[in-house]
């Protein structure tokens, strides 16, 4: 068989077989190289064992690489952590300072007059006349205004009469009474003689008991009257409204015809005595028990701007308001020429004496937590110590504490939380 004969059968298909699976295809000769693949190399035992050794010697170096800073960065961590725990804290003292006894309060006042009134009509009748008005100072026993009463006046007249009839009275009882008397004597001899008879003389005497009775009587209607005229005469009096004291007129609602009436339905005038002026002050509590009457305060007024006016205190309570915890005051102020006047807002600057001693310490030295205001205090084994204490007064940059300490004490100046008790500290020299 020639070559060609040989590629043409090639190239036909075989026959297949019945149930036989189709025979793969041969590669086309469009993939086709044109040459032959060179086999695959073997690797060599020693050169698989030196490749190993190669990545466990670069994986070796990696993780010393990473892990070993990191444990050595933990190990100092540690250590500054021990450090941390055994080292000293430093810390500065400073010690407290005993502040002066005395106290100064600026607190707001009212001014008040020292005696304030309305004056009432206690006549009935028409305004006569009046004589001052507003802002007018008046004296006491000056006439303000006066009333024309007539009705008074017949009552008066009457009462005159009255009186003038029972003193007649009196002068007929009297009368009657003497010769009551003269009559029972001359019975008291006859009736033993036997020229009068028993009941006689037991009638005179009844009848000089009686007349004696009927004295008595016209003494008491004498009275009576007279002091029924010295009462007319007290509401005659009444026409004159007269200034109960020095002062000056605030308030004037009488003109002159008004009708008014007895009582309280219509006021005259409204009388304020302002010299000396008092000024009311409310006290807080923790300043109420350093209150001394006498001493000295200053008042200020928005009006008068760098001007003071020096008073005293007159009076104090002696008791705290139930609502407000303050104590009230009284100082007063000398005010000749009024010029503080009644109603006006002031301010009153005190110098109280502190009952009790007190210490300043920075502000920096108190902590105030869970547990309360407290302050540190280094003792002489240089361990800290928390003391509580209360405030007296805060100044800002240093607290006035009232109780907790002595005086003789170390105070942490620069204090926190983190300071335990009875922890070792070294103090900064």
């Amino acid at each position: 068989m020639t070559p060609s004969q040989r590629l043409a059968r090639k190239s036909e298909p075989e026959p297949r077989a019945e149930g036989a699976l189709p025979a793969p295809e041969e590669p086309s000769k469009a993939h086709d190289l044109g040459f032959d693949l060179p086999p695959a190399a073997k690797v060599s035992p020693l050169r698989a064992i030196l490749i190993a050794i190669s990545i466990v010697v670069v994986l070796g170096g990696v993780f010393a690489a990473s892990y070993l800073p990191m444990r050595r960065d933990r190990q100092n961590l540690e250590a500054a952590a021990r450090g941390e725990e055994t080292k000293t804290t430093r810390v500065e003292v400073v010690p407290a300072t005993a502040v002066s006894s005395e106290r100064a309060l600026l607190l707001p006042g009212s001014v008040r007059a020292l005696e304030e009134t309305v004056l009432y009509p206690r006549a009935s009748g028409y305004i006569r006349k009046w004589y001052f008005d507003i802002g007018e100072k008046v004296k006491e026993g000056e006439l303000l205004a006066e009333i024309d009463n007539p009705e008074v006046e017949q009552q008066i007249a009457q009462a005159r009469a009255q009186l003038s009839q029972a003193e007649a009275g009196l002068v007929l009882a009297n009368a009657n009474a003497s010769f009551s008397k003269q009559n029972l004597h001359r019975y008291e001899k006859l009736a033993p003689a036997g020229v009068a008879s028993q009941e006689e003389f037991e009638k005179a005497r009844a009848q000089a008991d009686v007349d004696d009775a009927n004295v008595t009587v016209a003494n008491a209607n004498v009275e009576a009257q007279r002091a029924n005229l010295k009462r007319l005469g007290q509401m005659k009096a009444f026409d004159r409204v007269i200034a109960p004291f020095s002062g000056t007129i605030t308030e004037r609602n009488v003109a002159r015809g008004a009708l008014v009436t007895a009582g309280n339905a219509s006021p005259l005038f409204r009388l304020a005595a302002i010299d000396p002026a008092r000024v009311f002050v409310q006290v807080p509590q923790d300043a109420a028990p350093a209150i001394s009457v006498g001493a000295q305060a200053i008042v200020k007024v928005r009006e008068f701007p760098g001007r003071t006016f020096e008073g005293k205190i007159a009076h104090s309570a002696g008791a705290l308001d139930s609502s407000t915890r303050t104590m009230t005051i009284e100082v007063r102020v000398p005010n000749p020429k009024s010029e503080l006047m009644a109603g006006v807002y002031a301010e009153v600057a005190l110098s109280l004496t502190v009952p009790h001693r007190t210490f300043a310490i920075p502000a920096t030295a108190l902590v105030n937590d869970a547990k309360g205001l407290r302050v540190a205090i280094v003792g002489s084994d240089e361990r800290i110590r928390w003391r509580p204490v209360v405030i007296e007064r805060d100044t800002g940059a240093t607290i006035e504490v009232a109780t907790g300490i002595d005086g003789s004490e170390q105070i942490v100046k620069l204090a926190n939380a983190a300071l335990k008790e009875n922890q070792l500290v070294e103090v900064a020299r």
